[in-house]
């Protein structure tokens, strides 16, 4: 008769499969609280310290940690093996389903002590589950919940063969390393650093044809972004990317907004309350880039908006949502890939950088840490209708490559520049997108100006208040650049490089 353990933390599942394995005819090991609601369900099971000899001890920390169990999992399925397990009275174990005390939900609460997160340290579910994965030759492991359904239906179809134990081993494995990773994690405060990434999709290439490439996530099962794709083709690694960049920019904005990208900046943002308008307001900042851009919207897509987009050619659309209408409009843009999101978050808070030979990390910037510390540095002072502006092209400046400068209007985007090694040839650039625009709008800078040019670029072109983060030691030169040609010019003491 084949004989299954049983000893699990999580309890999702467990009379069924119990049941289940009961049903095929396997005798039943389980220890404490997991023998204990078996029986209550009427099923039939043998306790680990009856089927040992060895009672639980310090507490439950040692329960299975027992040659009994042990040599029934790691036996091999040998004449020698198995003579010398009868010899000492033991048994094969076919069959391990087990999980781990929850340690990252526990160190995850406020005010856990370092007595309480060892607790939650678990011994003897990892050397089942190293035991079983091991041997995965002649016992299966169900480390997961999820599994359990599958694994019956192979064991009652005689189905399940030594390639899906040796998934089910692999699934252990890095349970394992995992659990490990999170507990150096908490014992040296936080410095360590791990990377535990799984791949999502392969990629038909990378940035070129001749590149390959493939998306990774942090968690097994990611989708792209953690969205979800309802048509178009395949997304690309430049999609992925440009998505990236689009969804980032638009969920920073509170008020309904549309963002639209083309490699890697925005060329186009504006917030309304009529989504719809919104987008007209964001194409018309820049009609040639939009063209094969990525627009983003931080609210689900409304009909109106999609028959405003429906004659754009673009290349992706990223929304929380679409309505049914909308969905029926793109049908017929059947290249567009649309991408559903589930929240507006933007997760991880941490963002990565390959370098030769390393990786860069850094927080990511979720804009000015102090929101009221403006200080208006000139004579004149900005108007209502300015500040607005600023405030606005002030979020959009900190999503556009720099040296990145924003020209805005309302709360519209009228001409963008960056990605240049000169910060006055970007001010040029959105002065050129701008055009006749640029007169009464007003200017963001990502970064201080170290010399007044800029300033009197920015003058050239109408804008009539600028919004920078100061701290050059050439400051008051453009202050009094701006004071002479009657500008207002506020310092947020922020500055916000997108390189």
């Amino acid at each position: 008769m084949p004989k299954a353990l049983l000893s699990v933390y999580d309890k999702t599942g467990l009379i069924d499969l119990a049941r289940g394995l009961t049903d095929l005819g396997w005798e039943l090991l389980a220890s404490g609280g997991t023998a204990k609601l078996i029986q209550q369900n009427g099923l039939k099971v043998t306790e680990v310290a009856d089927y040992t000899g060895s009672p639980e001890i310090l507490g439950g920390r040692v329960k299975t940690l027992h040659p009994a169990i042990h040599g029934g999992l790691l036996a091999r399925n040998t004449p020698e093996d198995q003579a010398q397990l009868q010899s000492l009275g033991w048994e094969f174990i076919d069959l391990v389903a087990v999980n781990l005390y929850p340690f990252e939900a526990t160190v995850a609460k406020e005010g856990v002590t370092l007595a309480e997160a060892i607790e939650q340290i678990d011994i003897g579910g990892v050397a089942l589950i190293r035991a079983a994965a091991k041997n995965h030759d002649r016992v299966t492991l169900l480390c997961d919940p999820a599994d359990y359904a599958s694994v019956l239906l192979g064991l009652q179809n005689k189905t399940l063969d030594l390639d899906a134990r040796r998934a089910l081993a692999l699934k252990g494995f890095r349970l394992t390393s995992h659990y490990d990773r999170a507990i150096s994690r908490y014992l040296d405060g936080g410095e360590g650093e791990t990377l535990e990434l799984y791949p999502v999709q392969p990629l038909r290439y990378g940035e070129n044809p001749h590149q390959s490439a493939v998306l990774l996530g942090f968690k097994p099962g990611e989708t792209p972004l953690g969205g979800k794709v309802l048509q178009g083709k395949e997304l690309s690694y430049n999609n992925l990317l440009d998505l990236d960049a689009a969804w980032r920019a638009v969920v920073s904005y509170k008020k309904t907004s549309i963002v639209i990208v083309k490699h890697l900046t925005p060329c186009g943002v504006a917030s309304n309350d009529d989504q719809a308008e919104a987008y007209k307001a964001a194409y018309q900042c820049d009609t040639v880039s939009a063209y094969g851009g990525i627009i983003a919207a931080n609210r689900p897509i409304t009909a109106a908006t999609a028959e405003a987009i429906k004659d754009l050619f673009v290349e992706c659309i990223i929304a929380p949502g679409y309505e049914p209408e909308a969905l029926e409009i793109f049908a017929k843009k059947k290249n567009a890939r649309l991408v559903e999101m589930p929240d507006l978050e933007v997760e991880p808070k941490v963002e990565y950088r390959s370098v030769v030979r390393g990786l860069l990390r850094q927080q990511v910037d979720m804009g000015d840490p102090d929101q009221n510390g403006w200080k208006v540095v000139t004579v004149k002072q900005p108007t209502a209708e300015e500040m607005t502006a600023m405030k606005f092209a002030w979020i959009a400046c900190q999503y556009v490559k720099s040296n990145s400068i924003v020209f805005a209007k309302g709360e519209t985007t009228v001409g963008i520049g960056g990605g240049q090694p000169n910060r006055v040839d970007c001010v040029r650039i959105a002065a050129g997108h701008a055009g006749e625009k640029a007169k009464g709008a007003v200017m963001a800078s990502d970064a201080f100006f170290p010399y007044p040019d800029s300033v009197e670029e920015a003058a050239k072109a109408g804008i009539t208040a600028i919004v920078q983060p100061g701290g050059s030691i050439r400051d008051q030169e453009s202050i009094d650049l701006c004071n002479k040609l009657g500008l207002s010019m506020v310092v947020t003491g922020y500055r916000h490089f997108r390189h």
